[in-house]
Order: C-alpha cells, then sequence, then structure tokens
C-alpha cells in the first residue's frame, strides 16, 4: 500500500512538471524566416503584437503615464531641455505641461553656496521631472498626475564633464495635479532630514485608502530615493499631514549589485562617463510595485538581478516605535534572481508585477501565485524601456530612450539615434490599470 502510494505520488509530480517547459517563444524552427542558415535561431521577439504609439524627435525622455482620457504625459531629466515635463500632442510632438511658466528656464535650474553647487530649491515650479504616476478619481480626488520633481538637474563644465549638484530643501517634491482643469493643487516638500542632499527621487507609488494603518487617513505616497552617492532606500510620505520619513535606507536588497556589468544588445557595459576613470552603474533601488491590496511592495535595485518585497507595514511604521527600522530589515524578502537587471516595475489588475528589462529587451512579469518571473513580451525595438504606464485600456505603454547609448554614459559621445518612441502592447487576462488601492 505505502509502495503504491509513492508511485502514485511520483506520477502526479511528474505529470505536474510535464506542465511545466521552457518557453520557445521566438526561436525559428526549420529557417522559416528565409535567413541563410538551416539552423534553429533566435529572431529576438515574442509575445503580444507591439505597436509604435510615438516618436521623440526633440527631447530624450524617462518617465510616463497614461490618462483615462488617453493623454499621454512624459518626463524629461534636465540640464539643458527647454522643459521637464511634457504632454504628447501628436504622433511625433509633445509641448511643456501643464505650461511652459511652470517649467524653471535652464539658466534658473542651479544654484551656489560658497562654491558648492546645489540644484534650485524653487518649490513652485518644475526643475528636473524624473517620474510620474496617474491615480483615478476617488470620492476625495480628482484623477491626479503626480510629478516627481528630484530638484536636482545635469550640469556640464567648459571641457563637457557631468555632475549632479546636490538638492536643496523646495526643489525635490511630489505635485499633485488635476487631470479635470490642469492645475496644482498640492504641492509636498521634504526636510533635509529625509531626503538627503545627495538623495536622488526616482520612482512613487500610492495607496489612497482611508483605512491604511499608520498614516491619518488621507492615502500614503512610497517614494524611491535610487540615490548614486551611497544612501538609496525608501521615503514615505503621509499626504494629508505631509510628515515624511525613512525606511530600509543602505539595506542589502536596496544597493547597487558590486561591480555589476550588464550586456545592452549583446555588448558588456562599463560606465564611463567623461572626465572620470572607467567604472560600474551605481544606482541602487530602482523598480517598485505594491500589490493589489496594499500589503506588500516588490522591488530591486537597478543594478541586481534579485527581486524583493517587504510588507508596507513595516514601511510605514513611524520612528515612535524605536524598532522601526530593525522591524523592516528584518521583514524583506529575497525572491530570487530573475534573469537580468531590471529597470521600472509596474502592476496591473491581475496583480502581475510588470518588470522592465533593458539586459533583454524585454518586459517580464512576477506572478505573486506561483513566485516565478515569466517572459511577456521581447523586441528589438525595446532598447531600454526606461518608464511604463498602463492604461485603462488594458495595453502597457513603454517609453524606449536608448540610455546606454547617451553621452554621459559614453565619454561624451552620443550614441543615441532619433527617434525615441513610445511602444504599447496588450496585456494578457484581460487585464488593465489596478485601481483597487484609489477608493
Amino acid at each position: 500500500m505505502l509502495l503504491h502510494s509513492c508511485v502514485a505520488a511520483i506520477t502526479l509530480a511528474s505529470a505536474a512538471l510535464a506542465q511545466e517547459h521552457i518557453s520557445t517563444a521566438g526561436l525559428i524552427q526549420n529557417n522559416s524566416t528565409g535567413a541563410s542558415t538551416r539552423l534553429r535561431y533566435d529572431n529576438g521577439t515574442y509575445g503580444p503584437e507591439i505597436e509604435e504609439v510615438h516618436y521623440y524627435y526633440d527631447q530624450w525622455p524617462i518617465g510616463i503615464s497614461v490618462a483615462s482620457d488617453g493623454r499621454i504625459f512624459t518626463t524629461y531629466t534636465r540640464g539643458s531641455y527647454v522643459y521637464t515635463l511634457g504632454v504628447v500632442v501628436n504622433k511625433t510632438a509633445e509641448v511643456p505641461y501643464p505650461s511652459a511658466a511652470l517649467n524653471l528656464p535652464p539658466d534658473e535650474l542651479n544654484t551656489t553656496w560658497h562654491g558648492i553647487p546645489f540644484g534650485s530649491g524653487n518649490a513652485s515650479a518644475f526643475i528636473s521631472v524624473q517620474a510620474l504616476y496617474i491615480t483615478s478619481k476617488t470620492s476625495t480626488r480628482p484623477e491626479t498626475l503626480w510629478v516627481l520633481d528630484t530638484g536636482r538637474p545635469t550640469v556640464h563644465n567648459a571641457q563637457g564633464d557631468p555632475s549632479m549638484p546636490y538638492a536643496q530643501p523646495g526643489g525635490p517634491k511630489v505635485v499633485a495635479i488635476s487631470l479635470a482643469n490642469d492645475t496644482i493643487y498640492q504641492t509636498f516638500t521634504f526636510p533635509a532630514s529625509v531626503h538627503y542632499p545627495d538623495s536622488y527621487f526616482n520612482d512613487l507609488r500610492f495607496d489612497l485608502r482611508a483605512n491604511v494603518s499608520g498614516t491619518s487617513g488621507h492615502g500614503i505616497a512610497y517614494l524611491v530615493d535610487s540615490s548614486n552617492e551611497g544612501r538609496p532606500g525608501f521615503i514615505m510620505l503621509d499626504l494629508g499631514t505631509g510628515e515624511s520619513w525613512r525606511r530600509l535606507s543602505e539595506d542589502p536588497s536596496v544597493l547597487r549589485g558590486a561591480e555589476n556589468v550588464p550586456v545592452y544588445q549583446g555588448h558588456p557595459f562599463y560606465f564611463r562617463q567623461k572626465g572620470s576613470a572607467a567604472g560600474w552603474q551605481l544606482e541602487g533601488l530602482d523598480g517598485i510595485q505594491l500589490t493589489t491590496d496594499g500589503k506588500t511592495m516588490y522591488y530591486s535595485p537597478l543594478s541586481s538581478s534579485y527581486l524583493y518585497s517587504i510588507p508596507t507595514v513595516n514601511l510605514r511604521e513611524r520612528d515612535t516605535n524605536p524598532l522601526a527600522e530593525i522591524n523592516a530589515h528584518a521583514n524583506v524578502s529575497n525572491h530570487g534572481q530573475r534573469g537580468g537587471d531590471a529597470n521600472g516595475f509596474e502592476g496591473d489588475s491581475n496583480g502581475l508585477i510588470y518588470q522592465l528589462m533593458p539586459t533583454q529587451n524585454a518586459v517580464f512579469y512576477y506572478d505573486v501565485t506561483d513566485g516565478q518571473t515569466h517572459p511577456f513580451v521581447r523586441d528589438p525595438r525595446i532598447v531600454w524601456p526606461d518608464g511604463a504606464s498602463i492604461g485603462a485600456d488594458g495595453y502597457i505603454y513603454l517609453n524606449i530612450n536608448q540610455l546606454p547609448y547617451q553621452p554621459d554614459w559614453n565619454n561624451g559621445i552620443d550614441l543615441r539615434q532619433h527617434p525615441g518612441a513610445i511602444l504599447r502592447a496588450k496585456l494578457p487576462n484581460g487585464g488593465t490599470k489596478a485601481t483597487s488601492l484609489y477608493t
């Protein structure tokens, strides 16, 4: 009887394993494409059809967010760009948003104090916007475009060597814009004890429910500090009181991978900045995404193949509990490697965690129900997906900006080729924008 049970169990296990197999999507068999080979080969694609939505011919983009009415908003980190927040107006053009006047001109982006360079402290206009996120209309808020301003533009000296001035209070900020009337209705700034002078805002997510523990009941924002200069971590913002605090600063899970050498389009990549020795990309914590119940935050550094998570209750815990930081570090979960470095994240109504994979020209997704990373879409046109937004139409929109080929990463030589692009692909299984946290 025992032997029979063991055999049956092995048979069932084998049957289950037989249903799990390596994906062969994108592999062409028997030379059906007409290439001059009889061998099977990788054609560089799989997944749903990729559509070309928009072309960038002027400023290279970073962040993207898609509104319920179909408007597409984009960001551009400064330098010398004329504006830093824009909206797409046709297939090949964008304009400043919500107005040119609210985008500081390039000659007002920086200041100095005793010879030390700082970004502007202007809290009333945009300096260098990195990321955007749109929350749906609620009983207390309009559909809102949330704007994350780093307050840290890049500057170049007379020899063309780039540097980034320190942030000063007032410059780094979160700005709420009503999409009903295109006006700013709320602005949050941060003390230097929370957003350090060498911090760098990278991304943001929201839980607007009134019953979230550790908040005033008016919602919370989870922000990324991806500082290249050494202190990455999470910053939380209570949207009712304006209070902010940090968690997981310099935890191993938010730090850059040591001496990480990613491969882009088949080429090993080293960080080569004009005026500096060759080295490695130093960016830490980058992609984040909340689960649809708001209980868990998934995240990872840019220069790491590992995916992590933490219960959001540990991020919300205040310093009134002297063990809050210890508890946060103790509750980090490592979900293993995903198959490459990842940039930004997004999430859909089915609870899938989409991860932008510049090392693979692809988007993967992590399924919390089986604990595995899966392929979603891959295409040679996905040359550094640097921002993603899921629209109410059930598509994921990707900003493509060829970032590794920018001059500040290539000894001052610009290897990008216009146009940049917005691409989109239909989500699987009827997935659409996740709105469960905006009640």
